[in-house]
């Protein structure tokens, strides 16, 4: 049986990895196992950059932390060694640079996570990760609004162009027709 201060760290871990999940704006549960010290150095190291907290938790503390957010659906996912990865920031990060990992090492795979309080499975989490990035979304909402906006500059400089050479053709129509007369 456990002593009493063990408990209390317990307590402690479980009430701090709930209270992240909560103030999470995501993050994704992996099935941790196969990675070779080399490839989690890089993907710690990954995770960093990005601003992603990732850590090996004992499968009870994550279930009881599940508990305590809301999160029972993601307690199904809780079995073999895994590991979380937690964004505050940006929501897709997680998932992108543990999909590259899964996709390169055959035992390490994606259960699954929560994304806005709500737990989502696999599939969500792969599709988050092929979302291409936001300076790549940007570029395309602007290129879909500057396209409608050039055709309509292109349509009025016609219109434009258009009075511009019937008013020339009648004002050298009359000069013409006096030179004629001369």
């Amino acid at each position: 049986m456990p002593s009493e201060k063990i408990l209390e760290q317990k307590k402690a871990v479980v009430e701090g990895l709930a209270e992240k999940m909560g103030r999470a704006a995501s993050g994704v549960l992996v099935k941790y196992q196969g990675i070779t010290v080399e490839d989690d150095t890089k993907l710690r190291a990954a995770m960093r950059a990005a601003g992603v907290e990732y850590s090996v938790i004992k499968n009870t503390l994550i279930g009881k932390a599940c508990d305590k957010v809301g999160f029972e659906g993601l307690k199904g996912e809780l079995e073999g060694m895994n590991a979380l990865a937690i964004s505050f920031d940006d929501p897709i990060a997680p998932a992108k640079i543990l999909k590259e990992y899964a996709d390169k090492i055959e035992t390490f795979e994606i259960r699954g996570g929560f994304l806005d309080g709500a737990v989502v499975d696999q599939a969500t989490v792969n599709e988050l990760a092929n979302i291409p990035p936001k300076e790549v979304l940007i570029g395309k909402l602007l290129g879909s609004i500057q396209g409608p906006l050039y055709g309509l500059a292109c349509g009025l400089q016609a219109i434009i162009d258009k009075q511009a050479d019937a008013t020339g053709e009648a004002v050298e129509a009359p000069a013409a027709e006096e030179a004629a007369a001369e």
